[in-house]
């Protein structure tokens, strides 16, 4: 014969009877009137639906239903919602979409906005023409045999620092005359 664990903790829906937990999965899942709820979880009165809806035992095992059905079902649901709607009419709808999935998967940043993105990649196209560009100038020079100087702005150090040098310390004018 073996003992009871005691370090088990069922949630307050678990702990319920079949009525309790189907009048529970009703009230979240479906939008019952009381006369309706009271036939399916075998009541006589409506009333009693009523009393139910208030009871502490209620709040905390729809709380615990909720949660629980969240993580399973209607993730489930949810994600079966958001595959859909990648093939919706509406192109804000679908990037929405898009957006939802690659934060779920933990490839998008919550601080990405699809502002951004789209920036980004107008970024990246503008970046990949550019690229383009210049190996088109560059194939150009070659067979013209012309050679070009191509300025940047990219402002780099230059490897030697002229503060450091030794020597004429003046600043190149000349109050001397020679």
């Amino acid at each position: 014969m073996s003992e009871p664990q005691n370090n088990v903790k069922l949630d307050a829906f678990s702990e319920l009877d079949k009525d309790h937990r189907t009048f529970v999965r009703l009230t979240v899942d479906e939008n019952l009137k009381n006369k309706d709820l009271a036939a399916r979880v075998n009541r006589k009165r409506e009333a009693t639906m009523s009393e139910w809806k208030k009871s502490t035992w209620y709040k905390q095992a729809r709380e615990a239903y909720i949660r629980t059905a969240v993580k399973g079902e209607y993730k489930v649901k949810g994600l079966k919602t958001l595959l859909n709607l990648l093939d919706a009419k509406s192109e804000m709808v679908r990037l929405q979409a898009a957006t939802t999935l690659l934060k779920m998967a933990g490839t998008l940043s919550d601080n990405d906005t699809p502002e951004l993105i789209q920036a980004k990649v107008r970024k990246a196209n503008a970046e990949a023409e550019i690229a383009e560009q210049k190996a088109e100038l560059f194939k150009r020079s070659e067979s013209t045999g012309i050679t070009k100087i191509v300025f940047s702005d990219d402002l780099k150090p230059d490897k030697e620092d002229d503060t450091d040098q030794e020597g004429d310390e003046s600043d190149g004018t000349d109050t001397e005359s020679r």
